[in-house]
């Protein structure tokens, strides 16, 4: 809703109200850690290709888990426009990548030492590129900045890059808009549980 706050219009209030009513039906819903289960950090990416329509910029979104709850997210525009799916999602993997980084440096801070985190994603193409060394033709033009994917994965060993299929990526909640059985089914896999309050 941020991007449409300097030039609102009538849909986008009535939008607004509805997500208001879904935070006050949704109130009793509680992120919930699970430090018995023994599963450490875990991050999904996903990206939407050219998903604002005026700029052709698409939408990166992830999340990060930690003890089956959900410990970081975001969903942003990215800063430069892709040329295709494959860039979109590579661009969303290494601004996630980013994101593990600064983690990984805060535990180890705090005595923790973490292997390679895993990193879902659900392009087979970005994932390639991202743990293939060589540069390609097709990728001399992707900004520099996000070719620290390949370095994460290669050198530093802050992340592992696996594959997921998209109908099945939960970070879709952060990219797309979802019909209510994708969205449920993802909302639960964020570590979201409803409490019931009497």
């Amino acid at each position: 809703m941020s991007r449409f706050s300097a030039n609102p219009s009538q849909e986008h209030l009535d939008r607004a109200l509805y997500i208001f009513k879904y935070l006050r039906g949704t109130m009793n819903y509680t992120l919930n850690y699970d430090g018995a289960s023994n599963k450490g950090l875990i991050a999904y990416t996903d990206s939407d290709w050219a998903s604002d329509v005026n700029k052709r910029r698409s939408t990166t979104g992830y999340f990060i888990k930690l003890a089956t709850g959900s410990i970081c997210w975001s969903s942003h525009l990215q800063k430069t426009i892709a040329l295709s799916s494959t860039e979109a999602e590579y661009m969303a993997a290494s601004d996630t990548t980013r994101q593990l980084a600064w983690i990984r440096s805060l535990m180890s801070e705090l005595g923790f030492n973490i292997s390679a985190i895993p990193l879902i994603a659900d392009n087979q193409g970005s994932i390639f590129i991202g743990s293939n060394p060589a540069q390609d033709r097709r990728t001399k033009h992707i900004d520099i900045r996000y070719h620290f994917l390949k370095d994460a994965v290669q050198e530093l060993k802050i992340v592992e890059l696996f594959f997921i299929d998209g109908k099945d990526n939960p970070a879709d909640l952060f990219t797309k808009s979802l019909g209510y059985i994708k969205f449920t089914k993802f909302r639960d896999q964020l570590g979201l549980t409803f409490k019931d309050v009497k």
